[in-house]
C-alpha cells in the first residue's frame, strides 16, 4: 500500500513544509494526496539551476501535483506554523481558493512573494515567510557582529596609537 499523508495527520488546508537541504519549499495539502504550490520554472535535474531560479525568477506558476511528485526523497512535515498567531481560514475555503489558482502565473520574489508567502496567504489570509524573517535576523546579527569587531579593532588601534604617542615616561 502506498504511503499517504493521512498517516502523518494531514488534513485539507494544512501547510506542508518540504526540506530541500539549502531551502524549504511549501505547499498546501488539498486532499487525495495532492498539494497546490507556487513554483518558479526550473529544471528538476539540476539543483544548482533550481536555486538560481529561486533567486532569479520574476514569475512562478501555481501547480497542483501529487504530494510524492513534489516531495520526492526529501523530508517533509505538516507545519501550520502561524496557527498560534492567526486564525486559520476554513479548510474548504483554503482548498477552493488554492484550486482556483492552479495554472496562474504570478509574480515571484524570494524576499516578498515566495512559496511560503503563497501558502500562508491561503491559510491565514496574510502572506508571511518565516524563512525570510529568520534570514533577515541572521543577516542583521552577522552585520552587527562585523560592526562590533570593526569597532573593537578601531578602538585597539586608537589606544595603540595613543600609547605610542605618549612619551611622558
Amino acid at each position: 500500500m502506498a504511503p499517504t499523508l493521512f498517516s502523518d495527520g494531514a488534513k485539507p488546508g494544512d501547510l506542508i513544509q518540504i526540506f530541500r537541504g539549502t531551502y524549504t519549499h511549501w505547499a498546501v495539502y488539498i486532499g487525495g494526496d495532492e498539494v497546490v504550490h507556487l513554483i518558479p520554472p526550473s529544471s528538476d535535474s539540476d539543483m544548482f539551476n533550481n536555486l538560481l531560479m529561486l533567486v532569479d525568477s520574476p514569475k512562478a506558476t501555481v501547480r497542483r501535483q501529487k504530494i510524492w511528485d513534489v516531495v520526492r526523497s526529501n523530508r517533509f512535515r505538516v507545519n501550520n506554523l502561524l496557527d498560534d498567531e492567526y486564525e486559520p481560514r476554513q479548510r474548504r475555503v483554503i482548498v477552493r481558493e488554492a484550486c482556483s489558482l492552479v495554472g496562474w502565473e504570478m509574480p515571484y520574489c524570494l524576499a516578498t512573494n515566495n512559496c511560503e508567502h503563497f501558502v500562508t496567504k491561503l491559510r491565514y489570509g496574510k502572506p508571511e515567510s518565516r524563512q525570510v524573517k529568520d534570514a533577515a535576523l541572521i543577516g542583521g546579527a552577522a552585520l552587527a557582529g562585523v560592526g562590533i569587531v570593526a569597532l573593537g579593532a578601531a578602538l585597539i588601534a586608537l589606544l595603540k596609537d595613543d600609547d605610542e604617542g605618549d612619551t611622558s615616561d
